[in-house]
């Protein structure tokens, strides 16, 4: 039996401290559906004090007036301190959110690891100051810190989220008031624990798990200078009108419906091995899982038997047992929405090739099966619509031009693949779809590029240079006609 976890404080401003409010936040097993721990409920109150402490902070602390060095290792200190802990940390999420064990371990705990790794790599080497010879004279291109910034995370992946916004934020010099999902906050204490011990400054970073009103709150905080989101389309929509009320800076991290695209010249059985992690990765709980995949009319049976083989084989279970590779979804209303979205694919007459229900061999928890249909066309709900559980749409289609044609045809643009046997073509067909992220013949994210969507999939990036300057401001000073940079110390 899982030991369950009580905390009764929230953390902020690298402080631990009693609640305003008098709220807590349970914490369900999606395996077990029993209570494993809770939390406070962060009030409005806590939040103004956690906006108050980033101000002072930010505004006239030490933090963004340390030199990036002093910045760096703090932030190194972050990273290895996750790497002495990565195990509890994956067991955290794990018993939070139904990820399988020994992806979490990879994704959900030295992943975030990576993450802050290029995140330094990039600070190091950004132009936080550049001469340019401008049209009227020489001027100076400083990029300074945005300011206070709001960091809202989701369920899925927290701590690999809360290190893509942390990262940069921190190395940038700004203060942060993190907020974790109330699905999954318990691991947030871990990271509260490891950024004190690692000596972030007082006021600079505070973790307060709260709900969507609370979250509002926060987002709409005159105090804030930035927002950075990762989570649904319809609440990134609410997060832009919100902040838009005090013009608050935001960057959108939104959903997707990826297509993986098998072309008449692949290797089969390379391409589903690729894919069905791809596909099914953190039980389909994932933005930039590959939900639709398009296989050629002429090899339309060989990847459908290959894919739907593959998919049935996966282990489901008990999401701590090493061996699982599916686990359960993150709560009740999740395995509803999958189990909901297989009985309209079904009415809307596609085939299911492999699961479609709960696994038989689970009498409780929030499981769902892998479930693959084929016969699906682009303009079924099925998919259209993130659907954010293990169902995955097989659509056949004719030629090359239809394939590029049905991946765009979505209000998504996050992610996708080409699977091929010729890597150039593979790179001319991935520069006519319209997504922020894609593959060739493999499957991966890399933190020093950037990350981020196309359409409806979101505003802004993250990873690399270009998430970097997502936290910075750029100022430009006007230098006096004649004015050469470095004379000064060149004549001295």
């Amino acid at each position: 039996m899982t030991e369950l976890v009580e905390h009764g404080q929230l953390f902020i401003g690298g402080e631990w401290t009693d609640p305003l409010g008098t709220g807590t936040i349970q914490v369900v097993s999606p395996h077990t559906e029993q209570v494993i721990g809770s939390v406070p409920h962060a009030s409005e109150a806590d939040v103004d004090r956690a906006v108050a402490a980033a101000r002072k902070a930010f505004d006239s602390g030490p933090w963004p007036r340390m030199s990036l060095e002093e910045r760096i290792e703090v932030v190194s200190r972050i990273k290895d301190a996750i790497a002495v802990r990565h195990e509890e940390i994956a067991r955290s999420i794990s018993s939070q959110n139904g990820s399988p064990y020994s992806w979490s371990v990879l994704a959900q705990a030295l992943g975030p690891m990576m993450v802050y790794d290029a995140a330094i790599t990039v600070a190091r080497a950004y132009p936080y100051e550049e001469h340019r010879q401008g049209a009227l004279g020489p001027i100076l291109v400083r990029r300074e810190p945005v300011g206070v910034v709001a960091a809202v995370i989701p369920w899925n992946v927290p701590q690999f989220v809360a290190a893509a916004k942390l990262g940069p934020a921190l190395l940038s010099g700004c203060a942060v008031i993190l907020k974790p999902s109330p699905e999954a906050p318990l691991d947030s204490y871990i990271l509260a624990d490891i950024a004190r011990e690692a000596g972030v400054p007082e006021g600079v970073l505070s973790i307060l798990p709260a709900d969507r009103e609370v979250s509002e709150y926060l987002v709409g905080h005159p105090g804030v200078d930035k927002v950075a989101f990762t989570g649904s389309v319809a609440a990134g929509r609410r997060v832009m009108e919100v902040a838009a009320r005090n013009l608050t800076r935001v960057t959108l991290e939104l959903g997707g419906k990826s297509a993986a695209v098998v072309l008449p010249d692949a290797d089969v059985a390379a391409a589903v091995a690729g894919i069905v992690p791809a596909a099914w990765m953190n039980n389909g709980q994932a933005c930039v899982a590959q939900t639709r995949v398009l296989a050629p009319r002429g090899r339309y049976g060989e990847v459908a038997e290959a894919l739907a083989a593959a998919a049935g084989a996966l282990v489901v279970g008990d999401p701590l047992d090493p061996a699982t590779q599916l686990g359960p979804l993150v709560a009740r209303r999740q395995q509803q929405r999958s189990l909901d979205y297989i009985r309209i694919g079904q009415e809307e007459g596609a085939k299911i090739l492999t699961g479609g229900g709960r696994p038989a061999d689970q009498e409780r928890g929030w499981y769902v099966e892998p479930t693959l249909f084929g016969d699906v066309d682009n303009s079924m709900r099925i998919a259209r619509e993130e659907i954010f559980g293990p169902v995955v749409c097989l659509i056949p289609y004719g030629d090359e031009a239809e394939a590029v044609r049905i991946a765009n045809d979505s209000e998504f643009g996050l992610s996708g693949s080409v699977w091929t046997g010729d890597v150039e073509h593979g790179i001319d067909f991935a520069r006519q779809v319209r997504t922020g992220t894609f593959n060739v013949n493999t499957f991966s994210l890399d933190m020093l590029g950037p990350f981020g969507g196309y359409k409806n999939s979101g505003l802004g990036r993250e990873f690399g240079p270009e998430g970097l300057a997502e936290y910075l401001e750029h100022k430009m000073i006007h230098l006096p006609a004649g004015y050469a940079a470095g004379a000064a110390e060149a004549g001295a």
